[in-house]
């Protein structure tokens, strides 16, 4: 099984619908978890899934040479409604698209070394698989400026041989400097909102201080968004700060839960893949890339963000709107130690004074025990939001007001059976 699946308690889901989960036994949960959020339209969207039952009866098929009208239907959609795309290429994965995004910036650049997020998740390849979310009796005390020690996820990589990758915290552009000024930084890669620890946003002038020193030192800066892009806006992470990345990636939401993944960018990029000499070209090739399933369901999924009544975005957002109140309601009455950090229909509560700035705070101040314990409590009351610590909760279109409301009273009977529940 994938680790991110190994949770407790063991559930064995069979189905869902809407904004709904129903397990093997035939209880029901409300979905916040959203298979880690790219269900933005809801489980088994109408229109999304007849898009891909349409495309398998009209006789299209994953053809194995050349280019498809799906693919170019998608790529002009894409560029379209995203401006900082110029060109794109599609895989599968958000795991592939990182890595390919990578190999893409050593490409243009000659440089290898690359800067990552403390507390970031950018896929599952042996250069990404590491200072995900450690605890901090192994990452040690704060470093800034500077990197922290390389934290391998699990065995099997190969990262003690050859380390080209360096750490850093969120929202520190000193210590982005700090690396650039001592190894041939050829790319950064982060999330634009730190989402693999719940929500923790950048600061102001994070960004934009990431594309000076992008331009001052002539690096790749890559927005990975596999969880921003669609979920607020149809324009990704890179409209809403008005940030341009050299390169982003996108999967989850683009498609409402189906598999593809894309890299897309400027094409001084972007044209490398094209590149005459095949030694300086990045090698990009899998059997299922442009699978007509993925193509279609994105299609459909990106003219329902664009054109659907009532915009989906505003639904969302007035449903987040309104789950943060009730939190903060609760723990204001209750006497709870905690604040809510919400952007738009993503949000995530830590058991500390203060939102979060980056990895190293979080786990610095946050109540790990009572979130897994609260988590695991609302699992049997019916709302599903993943038993792992500091994990995002999701909103999607298919959410109502009743279901923010029952779980707003879920929430409420949870921290008043907890034992030893966290007050401050």
């Amino acid at each position: 099984m994938s680790a991110n699946r190994a949770v407790l308690p063991d559930i064995a889901f069979e189905r869902a619908h809407g904004a709904h989960l129903w397990d093997a036994d035939g209880n029901r949960y409300i979905d916040f978890h959203a298979a880690f959020a790219p269900f933005l339209l809801g489980h088994n969207r109408e229109e999304v899934n007849r898009a891909v039952i349409d495309v398998l009866r009209s006789g299209a098929s994953l053809f194995g040479a050349g280019t498809t009208a799906l693919e170019g239907e998608l790529a002009e959609l894409l560029c379209t409604s995203l401006p900082h795309l110029e060109r794109v290429t599609f895989l599968n994965t958000g795991s592939e698209a990182d890595a390919t995004a990578l190999r893409i910036a050593r490409a243009v650049t000659g440089r290898t070394h690359f800067i990552k997020i403390q507390g970031g998740y950018n896929g599952n390849s042996d250069e990404f698989a590491c200072n995900t979310a450690d605890p901090i009796a192994r990452i040690g005390p704060r470093v800034s400026p500077g990197e922290y020690a390389c934290c391998p996820v699990g065995a099997g990589t190969v990262l003690g041989e050859a380390r080209f990758s360096h750490a850093v915290n969120f929202n520190d552009l000193e210590s982005v400097r700090w690396v650039c000024e001592r190894y041939p930084i050829g790319a950064m890669v982060l999330e634009p909102v730190l989402q693999n620890v719940g929500v923790i946003p950048p600061v102001p002038g994070y960004l934009e201080g990431l594309r000076a020193l992008a331009d001052e030192y002539e690096f790749a800066l890559i927005f990975d968004e596999v969880k921003t892009g669609f979920r607020h806006s149809v324009g990704g992470w890179a409209a809403v700060s008005g940030v341009t990345p050299d390169l982003a990636v996108y999967g989850k939401a683009v498609a409402n839960g189906f598999p593809i993944s894309l890299v897309g960018g400027k094409q001084r990029w972007m044209d490398q893949l094209r590149h005459p000499d095949p030694l300086k070209r990045p090698f990009v090739a899998g059997t299922y890339n442009g699978h007509p399933v993925g193509l279609s369901a994105a299609i459909a999924t990106i003219k329902i963000l664009k054109s659907a009544t009532p915009d989906v975005y505003e639904h969302v957002g007035r449903l987040a709107a309104l789950m943060e109140h009730g939190l903060r309601e609760i723990f204001d009455r209750r006497g709870i130690l905690a604040v809510v950090s919400r952007v738009n229909s993503a949000f995530s509560f830590y058991f500390m004074d203060h939102v979060p700035r980056d990895w190293h705070d979080l786990a610095s101040h946050h109540d790990f025990d009572a979130d897994l314990r609260l988590r695991r409590a609302l699992v049997d009351r019916g709302v599903y939001a993943v038993p792992v610590p500091t994990k995002q909760w999701s909103i999607s279109a298919a959410h109502t007001e009743l279901d923010i409301k029952f779980t707003l009273e879920q929430l409420d009977g949870a921290f008043a059976q907890m034992k030893n529940g966290v007050t401050a």
